[in-house]
């Protein structure tokens, strides 16, 4: 029988603790981001809110439908 539960630090360990490269590379364009001018149409820049928003638990729901008549439960916020 397979082990369900997610490895140790899985919920908890931050992402410069589990992949550092990872964390530089994102580290080094939010920098490019800040301190350069984006000439290209396709590419846009975000607030941090948006960021933090985008990287948090609401990134792991999936909803279709609109409130109170969606097509997959576990949406209640």
């Amino acid at each position: 029988m397979n082990d369900t539960r997610p490895e140790p630090g899985f919920f908890s360990e931050d992402l410069a603790s589990r992949d550092p490269e990872l964390q530089a590379a994102i580290t080094g364009e939010l920098t490019r981001q800040r301190d350069e001018i984006e000439l290209i149409a396709s590419e846009n820049i975000v607030s941090r809110a948006v960021l933090e928003a985008q990287g948090s638990v609401m990134t792991n729901k999936y909803a279709e439908g609109y409130p109170g008549r969606r097509y997959y439960g576990g949406c209640q916020f």
